[in-house]
């Protein structure tokens, strides 16, 4: 096996989109699904995860509704590390593997949990490098023309970094979400959780241009291939919703244009609407809502504050910081 193969999951000759899982299996994603608002792509990664997981206990002669042991599925977790899987893949696998235990025993189809004592590999918790606000500049300056594809382009670009919001929460917007004049967007978030979240004035006016006469209404086909397609903000070219790849490909388009290639991602857009924000005094929970973060910590994690903004606060905020002021006599 080469090098590069060894850096794929351990799916070996499986389809993980279409193979079916053991009735448990998809039982479970379908509790998943009705019972704890799951997303489609969070349960597409628990398929391909279990289904990685079950086709690795075939070939062992096991099935997971039998009696698999605390050591299999530490076996499990030493091929994951031996077929090259980082840390946080190995660690997400475990996860969909862990759920899927817990409910064989929740349902009575099997008397013990084997992951129960298993403790998960610790997850490095590094974090993109935001861009500066003047690569920002950047790259939204780099969309230049004005038919319906740079419209396009332009209005992705500056949603994402204007208001933060996920890749997927963007393509998943329709036009009923839009509420321009509020200055408002209605996101979708993970586990379906919707948010309300403010359009600054360079997203909305991008926005308008792209609902206007030239943008948007030029691509709308005759006839619409899909339902939902006819309400989705971004279409791509043949009037279809734009895709998470196809948002992807636009995001790397621009980035090589002006350098950014191999730093560039939808992430990093969102890191760095965060980040500067923060930059320029944002409370954190505001950060925090606008991001759609349950929790605050998670928020303090993804939006590192630069060192010298930190110092600053401290110096201000400390009585026993400051440099000591002259001496009364």
């Amino acid at each position: 096996m080469g090098g590069a193969a060894s850096k794929c999951p351990p799916q070996n000759n499986v389809n993980a989109e279409k193979a079916a899982l053991s009735l448990p299996g998809e039982e479970l994603l379908s509790w998943l699904a009705v019972e704890k608002g799951r997303s489609p792509n969070t349960l597409a990664a628990y398929r391909r995860d279990l289904v990685a997981y079950e086709t690795w206990l075939t070939n062992r002669g096991e099935k997971p509704a039998g009696s698999v042991g605390e050591a299999t599925v530490a076996q499990y977790v030493a091929h994951l590390r031996g077929v090259g899987l980082a840390t946080a893949s190995i660690a997400r696998s475990m996860v969909s593997v862990r759920s899927l235990h817990r409910f064989l025993v929740q349902e009575g189809t099997t008397e013990a949990d084997p992951t129960l004592d298993l403790k998960p590999p610790p997850v490095p918790q590094g974090l993109p490098k935001a861009l500066s606000e003047d690569e920002v500049g950047c790259l939204l300056a780099a969309v230049t023309g004005g038919g319906p594809p740079q419209l396009r382009d332009r209005a992705v670009l500056e949603l994402l970094y204007g208001t933060g919001m996920r890749i997927s929460e963007l393509t998943g917007l329709s036009l009923s979400d839009l509420a321009v004049e509020d200055q408002l967007v209605r996101v979708l978030g993970k586990g379906r959780k919707e948010r309300m979240v403010p359009l600054g004035r360079c997203a909305r006016e991008a926005l308008v241009a792209w609902l206007g006469p030239g943008g948007r209404p030029v691509v709308v086909p005759a006839r619409w291939a899909r339902r939902d397609d006819s309400e989705a903000l971004f279409l791509n070219l043949r009037g279809g919703r734009l895709t998470r790849q196809g948002a992807w490909g636009i995001v790397r388009l621009y980035g090589k244009r002006v350098g950014l290639d191999g730093r560039l991602s939808p992430h990093v857009m969102r890191h760095s609407c965060a980040t500067h924000m923060l930059d320029h005094g944002a409370d954190i929970r505001v950060v925090q809502e606008l991001l759609g973060h349950a929790s605050i910590a998670t928020t303090q994690v993804y939006t590192k504050v630069s060192s010298e903004r930190l110092r600053a606060a401290y110096e201000s905020a400390h009585p026993r910081a400051r440099a000591p002021g002259p001496t009364r006599t």
